[in-house]
């Protein structure tokens, strides 16, 4: 099918409906478009577009910041007027109108003018006033995602740019200097890259208890991806919202974004590692906020107040890293065997620990093997059929299952310490017989690890 027929495909039957109006200022020769979701979010988005404007002017001229104000129509009355007020100053900025209004508030006056006079390409997207709302039954966060991401695709579909990107931030997120150009140049370096993740460090609130918070949270999200690399995972990334940047072709290949009220990253970048390799940007860095939150039922801001709450006793637990060696041996063994019959297979997962079987079998591994093989006879194919079945989600499974039945969570830094040895990699300054070492210490843990994974 040709490309066009494929876009024309997506658009009527994946696209979000095409209901919401672009509000912009100017959409011309761009390249790449940050889609930013805004849920209630007036006293940060400013904030994040004004660290934004602080770009590069020249990166500024190819990239369109659009900003997805979103609410539905049973949210609470002060997440309305907090968007009401948020649409007002947006409108003011793209229309550039006179902003003197906004005054009585110095700071955001301040921030105002800066971004007016930065010559930013702004537009935003209202779907949070009477009769724009996102639908009640239609996810949330996934859905604001996908109709910020969704028009991105449209405005981008006819640019003559050689690489054609739509970034995915949050209201809530700073970034350096070089964030536009940078992955700007990443794509234009090599057409075929697909997928991107931005680095990453959570601010760091003043209050000693926050930084605890997303200390002991960073270190969780680290160790995973750590864990994941040293049983060679493909999934082995993060998955965080405010950090991905995919091709036009990408989007296009995995039928865009989802509309799950949470974890919509995580699931979007499932189906992306499926069509090409995650990369990693590493030249520039992004910010995201460590402030608690209930908005999602799981995710940063959910973890942090959890913890601030003192309601959950095993904050200072991670996955044993035991389950990380039976995934890599598992996968060494479907790698090396990849003509074996199912049963053999099986038969050689229950060397690896018995209840690699038992899950397997839950798993329909057997009937999935023979589908496969029915279809697939050379070894890249078979491959690839096999990762796209043992995805993130079953890898996620699959360490759930052993955690819950064989292996217990263990302490956080003696977990660390563990998988940081099983990946030869340098051990950590602590005292062992610490279960939690002083909050400086994790710091200076969370700050190595920030520099290995």
């Amino acid at each position: 099918m040709k490309k066009s027929s494929l876009i024309n495909d997506y658009l009527q039957h994946y696209a979000i409906d095409n209901q919401w109006k672009l509000m912009a200022n100017d959409i011309e020769n761009i390249a790449q478009v940050v889609v930013i979701p805004a849920y209630a979010e007036k006293e940060l988005l400013f904030h994040t577009l004004a660290s934004l404007a602080k770009n590069f002017p020249s990166s500024l001229a190819y990239s369109l910041i659009l900003c997805v104000v979103n609410n539905k129509e049973n949210s609470p009355l002060d997440v309305k007027e907090n968007n009401r007020q948020t649409l007002e100053c947006l409108d003011a900025l793209v229309g550039q109108k006179c902003i003197n209004t906004f005054s009585g508030d110095r700071a955001l006056y301040q921030r105002l003018s800066f971004i007016a006079d930065s010559g930013m390409k702004l537009a935003y997207v209202n779907a949070a006033s009477p009769g724009c709302e996102i639908p009640m039954n239609t996810g949330g966060v996934g859905t604001a995602r996908k109709i910020g991401m969704d028009m991105a695709f449209r405005l981008l579909k006819d640019s003559e740019a050689a690489a054609k990107v739509i970034v995915s931030l949050d209201a809530d997120t700073l970034m350096q200097e070089n964030y536009l150009s940078t992955i700007h140049d990443y794509f234009h370096a090599d057409t075929d890259t697909k997928t991107a993740i931005v680095d990453y460090e959570h601010q760091f609130p003043p209050d000693a208890l926050q930084q605890a918070a997303i200390t002991c949270y960073e270190i969780f999200l680290r160790y995973w991806v750590l864990g994941l690399a040293f049983a060679c995972s493909p999934w082995a990334f993060h998955s965080i919202g405010s950090t991905i940047a995919v091709s036009t072709d990408a989007y296009l290949e995995v039928r865009g974004m989802n509309r799950k009220e949470a974890g919509e990253d995580f699931y979007f970048l499932n189906k992306l590692a499926k069509v090409g390799k995650i990369d990693s940007i590493k030249e520039t860095r992004v910010y995201p906020s460590a402030r608690p939150s209930s908005r999602v039922p799981f995710g940063t801001g959910k973890r942090i107040q959890r913890f601030l709450s003192g309601v959950c006793p095993d904050e200072y637990c991670l996955y044993d890293p035991r389950v990380f060696a039976v995934l890599g041996d598992w996968l060494r063994l479907v790698d090396n065997r990849l003509f074996e019959s199912g049963e053999e297979i099986l038969s050689k997962a229950e060397r690896i620990h018995p209840q690699l079987k038992t899950f397997l079998m839950e798993s329909n591994f057997s009937l999935f093997w023979s589908k496969i093989h029915r279809t697939a006879k050379d070894e890249k194919t078979l491959s690839r059929h096999f990762l796209d079945w043992f995805d993130g989600f079953r890898t996620l499974k699959v360490i759930n299952y052993f955690t819950r039945e064989v292996y217990p969570q263990i302490n956080m830094f003696r977990a660390v310490e563990s998988v940081l040895e099983m990946s030869g990699r340098s051990r950590l300054k602590f005292d062992p017989a610490q279960e939690r070492p002083p909050l400086h210490e994790q710091i200076e843990i969370l700050r190595y690890l920030r520099r290995i994974a």
